[in-house]
């Protein structure tokens, strides 16, 4: 039995190619994935949910949703790794398509390329842009541990994996420089940047996010979404990891017709805003993301011109 709109409050909309609308089909999830069942118990709502404080009935939960919606048959991560929300990390993925289009028309199909800053042990954004569009992915991090995951769930699922590929970061200073290779060139990069500045902002954080989870006080802190230090937190925060990100990226300016990241704290919008006019951005977009409570945007910029842009498109993504 689905819940009555008067019930509880209203997500904030999703993109709508997004396959996660409304609330999740559990009794349909289950079957894709029957170790979920355990986890799924009436809410105070009264209907079927799980304990969103809980890391293995997150991680059970992204298990069915990725095999159900996305023909992803096996999907692990090491204890402690960022296990993302599905629908979020979609979304972004349908907001970059858009930026992409053509006259209206989504490019689709390996002749994309796309750089995926950050792919962690989860591998989630080249999963989701290959199924959904058929895109081409190059995956990169700094650690060892999460290409040594994302390359295993690659080994498990032999139709990505075609079309995905990884690299590891040598030197943490950078973002691009030592990944995208002479002569190479990306339709599109992303990332979603560390967001605290510091282990026990992330730590705070973390016992914030479980109180409202619980709605009560939790003096045990569990990283229900889980997280290395490289994927939480960063020295600055997610300002200055995307200025260094913006910095490096004016090295690579032809390389790429978009650069994109996530930016979630809405105070950090008008210095990142001056930072790319500063460093010579021709294109700056803000596009707006929400999910349940939480709201969000994707900065996406680019030192090419509208007819370098045309030119682009006409001779990379042919009809």
């Amino acid at each position: 039995m689905k819940e009555s709109k008067k019930s509880r409050p209203p997500k904030a909309k999703l993109h709508p190619r997004n396959q996660h609308q409304g609330q999740y089909d559990f009794a349909l999830l289950i079957k894709s994935n029957p170790t979920l069942a355990e986890y799924v118990k009436p809410n105070d709502y009264g209907t079927d949910s799980i304990d969103f404080s809980n890391p293995k009935a997150v991680k059970a939960l992204n298990q069915s949703l990725l095999q159900h919606y996305y023909n992803i048959d096996l999907w692990d991560i090491p204890e402690g790794h960022l296990c993302p929300p599905i629908p979020g990390r979609a979304d972004y993925i349908h907001h970059m398509a858009d930026l992409l289009s053509n006259n209206g028309v989504i490019p689709k199909g390996q002749k994309i390329h796309c750089l995926d800053i950050g792919v962690g042990a989860n591998c989630i954004y080249p999963l989701i842009g290959n199924h959904e569009y058929g895109w081409s992915f190059v995956g990169s991090d700094i650690s060892p541990e999460s290409i040594h995951s994302a390359q295993i769930i690659l080994n498990a699922n032999p139709r990505p994996k075609s079309a995905i590929s990884l690299r590891l970061q040598a030197n943490p200073k950078f973002l691009f420089t030592g990944i995208i290779n002479q002569g190479e060139v990306f339709d599109l990069t992303i990332c979603n940047p560390p967001f605290h500045a510091s282990a026990e902002e992330a730590l705070q954080g973390s016992k914030r996010k479980t109180r409202n989870l619980k709605q009560k006080r939790n003096t045990k802190t569990v990283l229900n979404f889980g997280g290395q230090s490289n994927e939480l937190w960063c020295n600055g925060g997610e300002r200055v990891f995307v200025y260094n990100m913006i910095q490096d990226s004016i090295q690579h300016a032809t390389s790429c017709l978009w650069f994109s990241t996530l930016l979630s704290k809405e105070s950090n919008l008008i210095p990142t805003r001056k930072t790319l006019e500063k460093a010579g951005a021709v294109a700056i977009k803000v596009i707006p993301m929400g999910q349940g409570n939480k709201t969000s945007r994707i900065v996406a910029w680019s030192f090419l011109s509208k007819e370098q842009q045309d030119t682009w498109k006409k001779l990379r993504w042919p009809k």
